[in-house]
């Protein structure tokens, strides 16, 4: 089978920029669809890429990836499903919409869900553009997330196989899910880790407005989080000291409510999409 032609919507914008990119590389016949004149120039100076109009983009295309805000994706979706013709994929890159139910209720489209892991905090690869790939996508390798939420089965491969070329370099991919998608975001990578991230920054703050020097209070709370991680995420053997589990045994029920865990049941993760889409 010949490699599907692709319509990237968004190609000019933070995201879709990234992709356009990767797919400028590859084998992939891509045509790109960028609604404002600033993604344009973008598109236009640093890849030397045109944009097309979303007529040309569709047609004859085998593959839609919406690399737009989760607030349009059911908008966008509506506007060019009467131009979609049967069989085609529309690849979304987050949950939040497909869940929510914002993709047109057309049985004959296949609809593909991927998302990134982005690098690793143990990210210990040898060249320092990789290391200091924070997002993913240019050099540091990273793990994806996937889920064939409509379709034949033996789409699943065409859509990892687009997936893998716009998260490049790849360290896993793993199949899921939609549900299983949005358990992992918004609920535990944004409700979750960003939540007590920035819970440590506000921590931070507070012993600096104590007293503390901020470049110190910084360096202790980043070295400490570095070893602390490592050891409870088993990235290398270890255990914590009693005066530390001490610690941890009375900050959880000081920090945390008992009941925080209900943030992943599904009325919750309906909840916080609604919010977000």
């Amino acid at each position: 089978m010949n490699l599907p032609t692709i319509a990237l919507f968004g190609a000019g914008g933070k995201m879709g920029a990234r992709l356009a990119r990767n797919l400028k590389n590859s084998a992939y016949t891509v045509r790109h669809v960028e609604v404002s004149e600033v993604g344009q120039k973008r598109l236009k100076d640093e890849l030397g890429i045109s944009c097309v109009d979303v007529a040309t983009a569709l047609d004859g295309a085998h593959a839609v990836i919406l690399a737009v805000p989760d607030t349009v994706i059911g908008k966008i979706a509506a506007s060019i499903s009467p131009m979609l013709k049967p069989g085609t994929m529309v690849i979304t890159l987050d949950a939040a919409a497909p869940f929510a139910g914002h993709l047109p209720d057309r049985k004959d489209l296949v609809y593909f869900v991927t998302h990134p892991c982005h690098p690793s905090i143990f990210n210990n690869a040898p060249s320092e553009e990789a290391r200091l790939d924070r997002f993913g996508g240019l050099a540091a390798p990273q793990s994806i997330v996937n889920s064939l939420m409509q379709g034949p089965q033996e789409n699943y491969a065409i859509g990892e196989a687009i997936a893998k070329t716009i998260y490049a370099p790849i360290l896993r991919s793993y199949a899921m899910t939609v549900e299983q998608m949005a358990l992992l975001e918004p609920g535990l990578s944004e409700t979750v880790v960003a939540t007590l991230l920035a819970v440590m920054r506000d921590g931070m703050d507070e012993v600096v407005r104590r007293g503390v020097p901020k470049e110190a209070a910084r360096d202790f709370l980043l070295g400490h989080m570095n070893i602390l991680a490592a050891v409870i995420f088993e990235e290398i053997p270890g255990q914590f000291s009693d005066a530390c589990n001490k610690a941890i045994e009375f900050g959880k029920p000081r920090l945390m409510r008992d009941d925080w865990r209900g943030i992943f049941e599904p009325a919750e993760i309906a909840d916080s999409i609604q919010r977000i889409t």
